[in-house]
């Protein structure tokens, strides 16, 4: 019952940080710049100039906003560029890994015998961890190239200091809820595939430790003998020993009773 409610909650938050992140892609103000003048005690706003993945855009103090969309495929800026491409990855990794996850889940009755559904859910947890790393890399080079110009201590005639809007902390929130879903299910599976080793124990206080490896034999492991007991050869040996003294002595009585008759 509690691999279920782990396996329901991951698939929960996991679905959800993808959702985030998906929606971070057509939201607007990625990146904000505010200009304005000092009238009395107020501060006056006059422009905000904001940008996303798709425009920049420009809005006066009568909320009129101007619009300027970024050119075709292979003429938008590079780093745009980069971060669409990581994010669209990452949403394509976290999709497979939604179903992936959704066959594998053990509330499901879909996908096969249990074991495969285990490896099912592995898969997609390692998807979901892998997507999460290029959501989380998209946002951090956006991060970079806006702190780059907002923490320089000379810019251009005409570069604007921009500031961080609210897409990006959105996205990074779904990528931590992301990668905590992808650790829940990783965590309900993971003992079921890559199980321990077992110890029994036999003979007297010898162990045998059960192989994790299915090329091994029934008997392969390490076995030791207890001391208590004594070595268990050691002991076969001189009772052997013993016996075969005992027949040689019996052997040497009667033949000299034979030669003295």
């Amino acid at each position: 019952m509690g691999k279920r409610l782990i396996q329901v909650l991951g698939f929960l938050i996991s679905s959800l940080g993808w959702v985030f992140v998906l929606c971070t892609m057509a939201m607007d103000f990625w990146r904000t710049s505010q200009l304005g003048g000092q009238g009395g005690s107020f501060i006056i706003k006059v422009a905000w100039y904001w940008s996303n993945l798709w425009k920049d855009c420009y809005t006066d103090s009568t909320a009129v906003t101007n619009c300027r969309d970024f050119p075709v495929l292979w003429s938008v800026k590079p780093f745009v560029q980069a971060v669409r491409g990581l994010l669209m990855c990452g949403l394509t990794l976290g999709f497979v890994a939604v179903i992936l996850c959704f066959v594998g889940m053990e509330c499901t009755y879909i996908g096969g015998a249990q074991k495969i559904k285990d490896k099912l859910l592995l898969a997609g947890a390692l998807f979901h961890i892998a997507g999460c790393v290029s959501d989380v890399s998209a946002y951090c080079l956006y991060i970079n190239r806006v702190a780059r110009t907002a923490f320089a201590g000379r810019v251009g005639p005409g570069v604007l200091r921009y500031d961080l809007g609210p897409p990006i902390f959105l996205g990074l929130v779904g990528c931590f809820l992301i990668l905590l879903g992808g650790i829940f299910y990783a965590v309900t599976v993971y003992r079921v595939i890559f199980p321990k080793s077992k110890v029994v124990y036999a003979y007297g206080g010898g162990t045998y430790m059960a192989p994790r490896s299915r090329g091994r034999t029934m008997y392969s492991g390490y076995y030791r003998a207890s001391r208590q007991n004594g070595p268990y050869r050691g002991s076969q040996l001189s009772k052997s020993s013993r016996i075969s003294g005992l027949s040689q002595t019996t052997r040497t009585h009667i033949s000299e009773r034979d030669a003295f008759v």
